[in-house]
């Protein structure tokens, strides 16, 4: 190992540790998905079932397994816990961020930290890395498939063709048919736009294929034998209909997912549109020239484009529209950049960077520390303070743009541009966990509420909900591995029971429970719910 590669490799270590595992467990579970996720998980090692999700002792059809197979190995290993369910997708993150260092270390010589430490970087990615649900699994089997269909058609061996193979049926076991529908529209775009389609045909080489049906249907088989109700749930519901109406009720405007990306890739925003533009150029130059020999450097550029809008645009046109639909496309705003700076560094040694590029980058890299400074406050209030200590923030984001803008159009310019991005990006990170992680375990999350109702009451009783969200009825269920009743469903429990409800819904909660016995046992002061003891049926007041 040359004492490049081994800095490098502590690099990429430290890098990822730091955004990827530390604090994964300083705030629990959070919104509807990640609890109800890890209870899938939970419930179906407990039934030693590795093929039919259950939620509650039902089948839960929404979603492939391989994000529940990774949280069961978890669990087997660490115990279950909010943190073992997180642990999947900090693993998936970094082979993603591994295999981005290694394909440039092939392919692209010269820039393959930069391209690793980019990609580990960007804000989706590290957002995701957190989160105990499909998306990371997704992003990163479609990302090394990318790199591997890329590979395969820069250096023809087979090898990498059969890798994208196993990476989309992976993908398939991830989020479903999308990475299969993603991976083929990215490529015949691509080939439509360097006037080289036999490159689709020769991809869908019959031992990959086969290679595909044998990792990705056995599951999908055995699922559906099981559950004959899987068809029609899955295919026709969470993926057709889901894409064409707004079933689900996550409706956004068109433009949604232009903005989601943009803050996705944050620090590299600027960076990425620029590199974007560059690739364009390129390839309408060499379009214009009518020049038949291939360019590699150019169609590589042309590629990543590819990917980068395939996914938005794809996601743009569905009727329900969430922020993590797009995070396949991250991975390719990172290998743009990457290969823009490898060539610009290379060939343009002596010109500076714009300065209106250098400034936006600077706005982008140095703004988030702001809320990151502030980002109790900010969870709490549900908006940036005044006063002192906002200035403060402000002083020391405008110190940090400053410094990171008059780099870039210093001698040193794009070499810099790894170092200068990923300080104020750091910073960020630990404030947020420094700062925000009480704040967001008690306001968002229903573990400290869980841990509360533990405490008070000392044996364990069936648990109700009345109106409260999702996310909160979904953490209990995790946190106290019981079924949740709903009061306003007609779920009303029989035997004796915890209740837990907004504080502003007592009125509704005694006539709820008209003619049994209730005792108030508690207020969660951080969400404004109370918690109850409610008797019986049949036992008065």
């Amino acid at each position: 190992m040359t004492n490049r590669t081994r800095t490098d490799t502590l690099l990429m270590t430290g890098f990822c540790a730091f955004l990827f595992f530390y604090g994964i467990g300083q705030f629990g579970l959070i919104g509807a998905d990640e609890p109800r996720y890890a209870q899938v998980a939970r419930e179906m090692l407990e039934r030693h079932d590795w093929i039919t999700p259950v939620l509650g002792g039902r089948a839960w059809l929404e979603k492939p397994p391989l994000y529940y197979w990774q949280a069961m190995l978890a669990y087997s290993a660490f115990g279950v816990s909010d943190i073992a369910a997180r642990i999947p997708a900090a693993i998936d993150a970094t082979l993603l961020v591994v295999a981005v260092y290694l394909f440039f270390r092939r392919f692209r010589r010269g820039v393959e930290i930069d391209a690793a430490l980019i990609t580990a970087s960007c804000a989706g990615v590290i957002g995701f890395a957190h989160a105990a649900s499909m998306e990371m699994a997704l992003a990163a089997a479609f990302g090394i498939g990318m790199l591997a269909w890329w590979a395969w058609r820069e250096s023809g061996e087979r090898i990498y063709l059969a890798l994208f193979y196993v990476c989309m049926a992976l993908g398939m076991l991830a989020k479903g048919p999308v990475a299969p529908v993603l991976a083929a529209a990215i490529i015949v775009l691509f080939a439509f736009t360097v006037r080289e389609f036999r490159f689709v045909w020769r991809t869908l080489w019959l031992p990959g294929m086969l290679l595909f049906c044998a990792i990705a249907l056995p599951w999908y088989v055995a699922v559906q034998m099981r559950n004959p109700q899987f068809f029609r749930e899955f295919i026709l519901q969470h993926n057709l209909a889901r894409f064409s109406s707004d079933l689900y009720h996550h409706r956004q405007p068109f433009w949604y997912y232009v903005p989601v990306a943009a803050l996705a890739l944050v620090p590299w925003t600027a960076f990425v549109a620029a590199a974007l533009a560059d690739a364009v150029r390129g390839w309408w130059a060499k379009r214009k020239s009518f020049s038949s020999e291939p360019d590699l450097e150019m169609q590589f550029g042309l590629f990543a484009c590819c990917w980068l809008v395939v996914p938005i645009a794809f996601f743009s046109i569905s009727q329900s529209k969430l922020p993590g639909y797009i995070l396949p496309a991250i991975p390719a705003g990172a290998v743009l950049l990457a290969d823009y700076l490898r060539r610009h560094i290379a060939r343009e040694e002596g010109k500076a960077v714009s300065k209106g590029l250098a400034v936006l980058h600077a706005v982008a890299a140095a703004a988030p520390i702001v809320p990151a400074l502030r980002v109790a406050y900010l969870i709490t209030q549900r908006r940036l303070p005044g006063g002192r200590p906002m200035m403060v923030a402000l002083a020391i984001a405008f110190a940090l743009g400053a410094a990171i803008a008059m780099t870039l159009v210093s001698r040193s310019r794009l070499r810099m541009l790894r170092f200068v991005t990923l300080i104020p990006l750091v910073l960020s990170v630990a404030a947020v966990l420094k700062f925000g992680a009480v704040a967001m375990d008690q306001t968002l999350s229903a573990r400290p509420l869980a841990i509360e109702i533990a405490g008070v009451v000392e044996h364990p009783l069936p648990l109700a909900v009345y109106g409260v969200s999702r996310e909160m009825e979904y953490g209990l269920t995790f946190y106290r591995n019981q079924t949740t009743a709903r009061y306003e469903w007609g779920s009303v429990p029989a035997e004796e029971h915890l209740l837990v409800a907004p504080a502003t819904w007592k009125m509704n909660v005694a006539k709820q429970t008209s003619g049994r016995r209730v005792l108030l046992l508690g207020h969660y002061a951080p969400q404004d719910v109370d918690y109850y003891w409610v008797s019986a049926a049949g036992v008065t007041r």
